[in-house]
């Protein structure tokens, strides 16, 4: 089978994987590229060509594709943006108590509640994010 065969076969596996991103079809396209390798450099029977497919295919879906799924899934990522804005210090703008106020995070102003509903905060007071709840933060004297 001539080399430029399995080089479509590679392409068209790895443009399909970009569809399903499950990682099936860029092993498969790993194994036609090693075929079509196969095929440039040796000169060997089409059966041959298609047992390099086979062998490779076979140890990249056994070798590699767990490893990559495993770091694919365990990644961290970038933390949500609210997430990211939790234990941060902020500065009480307007008083802080059960239902009013705003800090002062990371240069933009937010609504803010306490943690416990009968703290109260006044302006100029350091706080602590506890966490971010839809668009209020959730503070606590300063740790």
């Amino acid at each position: 089978m001539p080399a430029w065969i399995w080089l479509v076969a590679a392409l068209g596996l790895a443009g399909a994987e970009a569809l399903t991103g499950d990682l099936f079809l860029l092993m498969l396209s790993g194994g036609a590229l090693a075929a079509a390798g196969a095929a440039v450099v040796f000169d060997w029977p089409i059966w041959a060509d298609g047992a390099v497919f086979l062998v490779v295919s076979l140890l990249l879906l056994v070798g590699v594709r767990p490893a990559l799924r495993r770091r694919m899934e365990a990644g961290q990522g970038l933390p949500e943006p609210a997430k990211a804005l939790e234990g941060k210090g902020a500065l009480v703008l307007s008083r802080v108590a059960q239902h009013e106020g705003q800090v002062k995070l990371d240069g933009e102003v937010w609504t803010a509640r306490p943690l416990n509903d009968h703290d109260v905060f006044e302006p100029g007071d350091q706080v602590t994010v506890m966490h971010i709840d839809g668009a209020t933060a959730v503070v606590y004297r300063a740790l």
